[in-house]
């Protein structure tokens, strides 16, 4: 960018501003900054800047506020929105009042100022937007995780879109919440969402399932029976694991795709239907296509848009948080007080692999809000499997904590007399991990432990260590 471009910075946050302001003009970039969207309203009537970043929740006029005042009056005057509150509503409302990008804080400030950069590039392609009402909250899907922001922002840029939409992720990370999200803040929100599972529904009703029959079509159908197709005609087909869909229907599917018409079973009489499709699948459909199970044909015309749902265990900073969501809904729909998760079993929680993903710690939840006896949740008090489990190998940082959690584990088991075994162990791996930094030299490792090389040598003999001799006949303790 040349000095001539300019980016105003609102934000109510004074260190923001400055973060901004130095990156920015460290690019060249001239800057003015505004505590709030009032004091930008006023001078948009005056002077109009290349870019606007504008944080959307301020004192006085919101960010989204100033974004509909700009749609309205320069609608090519790009905007960018930042939020702390990085949920699906901050994302889908700025996309829907047009904003060029969203950046969740906190976010990095290579890639604020590459966004500013991208916003001027592109400014005069941009279009004037209607701005759309924020529409009905899904507070179902949650997410602070860097791939979640990814997804929200998938579903805002969508927004206005019918387009085909493929969504990939492992069972139980939340694939129809997302369709139901991508139906919701479309332009067919207020017509049917029609889900259907392919891998619940016996192959041999499937194409009646789907396209529906006409009375007498076979043994026991009495009526004309309407499929999901008709069903959703006007708003959103969401096909389940569409995977497991059997040659005979893809084809049928791809040519419904192809002219918007289909058959019912037993019919002669088309029936046009006007259907966005959303399919899911926890399978590599790639993979499928190259083993001759599923039609290339009919994988591109799904693989138009795709979202890819990360597993639980790739986004763990999300974990407290939607244990909490769980287990208030957990206690609204029991009536009983909500549970509340100590810190320490947050963290091991934190740690688990989780291979049901959400839904599995959407189950603990309920679990714990039946069974567990105080409302504070101890390590102790989740489910026997859990405590079973072994952590995953994500690096720990903080020792004390994961010994209090193999001490609060070990009391829960009703073991005792803790320290006879904690103590020789903590010992051994000090004295092996100081070893393996010195490659088996006993004096090196004993400057490590603080110890002289005699008492490292007792120890190894006391806890019955087999290592190697070492430097085991040089010097003394000293």
């Amino acid at each position: 960018m040349s000095r001539s471009e300019t980016v105003w910075i609102v934000d109510d946050d004074r260190s923001i501003r400055w973060v901004l302001e130095k990156a920015l003009q460290q690019e060249g970039m001239t800057t003015q900054s505004f505590d709030s969207a009032d004091g930008v309203m006023s001078r948009l009537a005056r002077q109009q800047p290349d870019v606007i970043i504008s944080d959307i929740r301020m004192p006085g006029a919101s960010g989204l506020d100033l974004l509909a005042r700009i749609r309205e009056q320069h609608p090519r005057l790009p905007v960018i929105i930042m939020t702390a509150h990085s949920d699906l509503d901050s994302a889908v409302a700025s996309y829907q009042g047009g904003a060029f990008e969203y950046l969740p804080k906190p976010f990095d400030v290579d890639e604020a100022v590459s966004l500013v950069k991208r916003a001027n590039q592109h400014a005069q392609e941009q279009q004037g937007l209607e701005v759309a009402p924020t529409l009905t909250r899904t507070p179902e899907i949650i997410g602070e995780a860097p791939a979640m922001q990814e997804v929200f922002r998938a579903i805002g840029r969508l927004s206005h879109s019918n387009i085909t939409v493929l969504i990939n992720g492992e069972s139980g990370t939340g694939k129809e919440l997302v369709a139901h999200a991508l139906h919701r803040h479309s332009p067919r929100a207020t017509s049917p969402f029609i889900a259907l599972n392919m891998a619940a529904i016996p192959k041999d009703l499937m194409e009646s399932e789907l396209f529906g029959h006409e009375k007498g079509a076979f043994t026991g159908a009495a009526n004309l029976r309407r499929g999901r197709f008709e069903q959703a005609d006007g708003g959103t087909l969401f096909l389940d694991e569409i995977g497991d869909m059997p040659a005979d229907t893809q084809t049928r599917l791809l040519r419904v795709l192809a002219d918007g018409e289909f058959y019912r079973v037993g019919g002669h009489v088309p029936v046009k239907v006007d259907v966005r499709i959303i399919a899911a699948t926890h399978q590599n459909l790639e993979t499928l296509v190259h083993a001759g199970k599923f039609r290339e044909d009919l994988f591109h015309r799904l693989n138009v848009i795709r979202i890819h749902i990360p597993r639980l265990s790739d986004r763990r900073e999300d974990i407290p948080t939607l244990a909490k969501h769980f287990l208030s809904r957990a206690a609204q729909e029991l009536a009983v007080e909500p549970k509340l998760l100590k810190s320490e079993t947050e963290e091991y929680l934190k740690n688990l692999p989780w291979p049901g993903n959400v839904r599995q710690l959407e189950n603990t939840c309920r679990w714990i809000t039946v069974m567990a006896s105080g409302r504070e949740v101890h390590i102790g008090d989740l489910p026997p499997e859990l405590l079973s489990l072994p952590q995953d190998s994500a690096p720990v940082t903080n020792w004390e904590q994961a010994l209090r959690q193999w001490a609060d584990q070990a009391l829960a088991r009703g073991q005792s007399n803790l320290l006879d075994s904690a103590v020789p162990s903590f010992e051994r791996i000090m004295i092996e991990t100081a070893l393996k930094h010195t490659a088996g030299r006993r004096r090196d490792a004993a400057v490590l432990l603080g110890w002289g090389r005699n008492t490292l040598t007792r120890k190894i003999k006391e806890l019955g260590m087999k290592v190697d001799g070492g430097d085991d006949d040089e010097g003394d303790e000293g």
